[in-house]
């Protein structure tokens, strides 16, 4: 089950987006969404060029260099004929085969993180500690490195789709994130190379389970991301797939979540410590980037931890990145079997 998605008087910035939709019977397909919110099945454009029995946006993005050029001169024939957005389902834009995702990468956020996980016999007090985070991150931007990790594909899901929240699951919180995706191989590219390798950015809810972020019956482990964040759903996607090319400043969006109506977290990408450029190039050099890969770039402040408000049963979220359009997400806790 899903819920509809916010009202909005422009789904996106710019000509098209892609998107992954389907029709009430019938497979998913990728397809075209013009600003005026009508829709190109691609597989028409595209299915017989590139040998596909079932096109999909990572194929697309495959050979994106070609396959550009024609969405242009698609999205420019007018909407004659388009069957309206409305008459489907949409579904996560991409399907990747690799998640890298960013931890620590926002400067406010980060300072808040570090005073909500207090270390087990830190009485120290708030002032204090949130003194010590704001140095670290500053220290951090100008000679450290960004900090990634690996998530699962199969976290994802739509972004009108429901999250179920796991029985086991005690504080989980949201992160809006904005994802850049991948339309070129990367390997040990620089950072002055680096956006010409992304094919377009999307929006990534990446809910994490505070409760379980650290191993506490082995606190020298650290972290244990496969079970705080990779939960199935975890990683609500889209809706649209938007090309780099209509995002003048990727790194001057604005990142605006409410839950049950109450903004949440409402921040800059400005204030991330490396911007996606570096995201990009930094991950590049320890692993080879594929088409449709996401690399999320971190969240900004105002999680649950920061409000002392988890996400529960009946909670239904709003996330929006400017000029990439908004999802919206309601939780339903797990039903015990």
């Amino acid at each position: 089950m899903s819920v509809k998605p916010a009202p909005a008087s422009a789904p996106f910035v710019g000509p098209f987006a892609l998107a992954t939709l389907s029709a009430p019977t019938g497979p998913a397909f990728p397809a075209l969404v013009t600003a005026d919110e009508r829709v190109v099945d691609l597989r028409d454009a595209f299915g017989d060029a590139l040998g596909d029995e079932r096109l999909t946006v990572r194929r697309l993005l495959e050979n994106w260099p070609t396959v550009l050029p024609r969405l242009r001169s698609l999205a420019d024939e007018g909407s004659v004929g388009r069957r309206p957005l409305a008459e489907f389902r949409v579904h996560a834009p991409v399907e990747p085969r690799q998640v890298f995702q960013s931890g620590a990468n926002y400067r406010q956020h980060v300072i808040d993180l570090h005073v909500a996980h207090r270390a087990p016999g830190d009485d120290r007090p708030k002032d204090e500690r949130r003194a010590e985070a704001a140095e670290l991150m500053d220290r951090r931007a100008e000679e450290d490195l960004p900090y990634v990790f690996i998530g699962l594909p199969s976290a994802v899901t739509g972004p009108y789709d429901d999250v179920v929240l796991p029985q086991w699951a005690e504080k989980p919180d949201w992160e809006l994130e904005l994802a850049a995706v991948i339309g070129r191989p990367a390997h040990r590219i620089s950072v002055d190379e680096a956006l010409d390798h992304v094919a377009g950015y999307t929006i990534a809810n990446d809910l994490t389970d505070r409760a379980t972020v650290f191993r506490r019956d082995m606190p020298q482990i650290g972290t244990d991301w496969l079970r705080s964040k990779n939960a199935p759903g975890f990683t609500p996607l889209g809706p649209w797939l938007v090309p780099a090319e209509s995002i003048a400043d990727p790194d001057d969006l604005r990142l605006v979540l409410k839950l049950n109506g109450a903004t949440m977290q409402d921040e800059s990408t400005q204030d991330m410590l490396f911007n996606v450029a570096r995201m990009v190039s930094y991950t590049s050099q320890l692993a080879q980037l594929l088409p449709g890969d996401l690399v999320l770039t971190g969240s900004p402040a105002g999680n649950g931890m920061h409000w002392g408000r988890l996400l529960r049963d009946g909670d239904v979220m709003d996330a929006s990145i400017a000029g990439l359009g908004a999802q919206r997400t309601r939780c339903v806790a797990e039903v015990a079997s």
